[in-house]
């Protein structure tokens, strides 16, 4: 009986095995990377309601990070600062300024403006501002330089694996309480030394189970 298909077909099926196993690993990887927030998050710079410059206020004037976000050392959120954090300066500065026109509308209505949340992380991931603050983690590690930015936009990825190689290993990520929002800071050659002694006088003990972060 004569055969159906030729003898070189033999070798046809490694062949496509092996070309289903790359196209399956292909796809995984460009789900994985072009679908993680590393590549989707990083960078996203959203247009406010206000153009209002962090590089000036932090950066060029100085404005401690907690005068706006009053909640952070105390709140599991950063809070946004209300428009009277505003007024509270710009009642003399700027007053005729067309930047300014926004807040001066959210003034006088009493109706809060609606700013765009950069740093959103998922609902089912619980996260306190306070902790980390109150034991040490600068605000750079996780937003960077923001006295430099004119439009504040997202560095990290914020995802589960970032998150825990800091819970891991903190102690680059530990400061003084006086340069936690020090957006100037670098690491000091005894940073390890330090970072030991918050870690021991704080007993800062980063969880790294799932109950830590999914409540």
């Amino acid at each position: 009986m004569a055969q159906i298909f030729p003898e070189w077909a033999n070798k046809m099926l490694p062949v496509i095995l092996v070309g289903v196993l790359l196209l399956i690993a292909g796809s995984i990887g460009f789900f994985w990377y072009f679908g993680s927030p590393k590549y989707t998050d990083v960078g996203y710079r959203p247009d406010q309601p206000v153009l209002y410059s962090h590089k000036l206020h932090a950066g060029d004037l100085g404005l401690d990070c907690r005068y706006c976000h009053i909640g952070v050392e105390v709140s599991s959120s950063a809070t946004i600062p209300p428009t009277q954090t505003c007024m509270n300066c710009h009642t003399l500065i700027k007053t005729d300024s067309e930047k300014l026109a926004p807040v001066l509308k959210s003034w006088s209505s009493g109706k809060p403006i609606e700013w765009v949340r950069i740093h959103d992380l998922p609902d089912y991931v619980y996260f306190n501002h306070s902790a980390h603050i109150n034991a040490g983690v600068g605000c750079f590690s996780c937003h960077g330089n923001v006295a430099e930015m004119e439009k504040v936009m997202q560095v990290e990825p914020l995802n589960m694996g970032w998150c825990l190689s800091c819970h891991r290993e903190p102690e680059m990520h530990l400061r003084r309480r006086g340069d936690i929002t020090n957006m100037k800071w670098t690491a000091p050659e005894n940073q390890m030394i330090i970072a030991r002694e918050l870690i021991e006088t704080k007993k800062i003990n980063p969880p790294v189970n799932c109950s830590g972060c999914h409540r």
